[in-house]
């Protein structure tokens, strides 16, 4: 069981920037795929981000060129939210999945079902 810790969320105006962190209890650095999903009131958790042990990286289609996920060794990954919409305004969940030998693989990167670790999340609100 790995333990995920977000932390970064807050309010900003639309356009505005936030980061986003997820420290583990674990060396997650090149052995685990993780992602963020976001969940808004009424609606399905959705994958946002994702990077995968070998650092390759999937976005939703909603975010590309928007937000950035990246790994800091050893232990912490970032999401880096940039032009934020109201539209983004969500929990943010971080999600872990490893020790892998291999990867996920991009299918299943965006996919919650394959990630059995998970934060307890970060308010994001983003007002017009």
């Amino acid at each position: 069981q790995v333990k995920l810790v977000e932390s970064g969320g807050g309010s900003v105006q639309a356009g505005g920037s936030l980061r986003l962190s997820c420290a583990a209890s674990v060396n997650t650095y090149s052995t685990y795929c993780m992602g963020w999903f976001r969940q808004a009131p009424g609606k399905e958790r959705e994958g946002v981000a994702a990077i995968d042990s070998d650092l390759s990286t999937r976005y939703a289609d909603s975010v590309k060129g928007r937000f950035s996920i990246y790994k800091e060794k050893p232990n912490i990954m970032y999401l880096q939210m940039n032009g934020l919409k109201p539209e983004d305004t969500a929990m943010y969940y971080c999600a872990a999945e490893g020790p892998r030998q291999y990867g996920c693989g991009w299918h299943y990167m965006l996919r919650n079902t394959e990630y059995p670790n998970w934060g307890q999340g970060t308010q994001v609100t983003v007002s017009s």
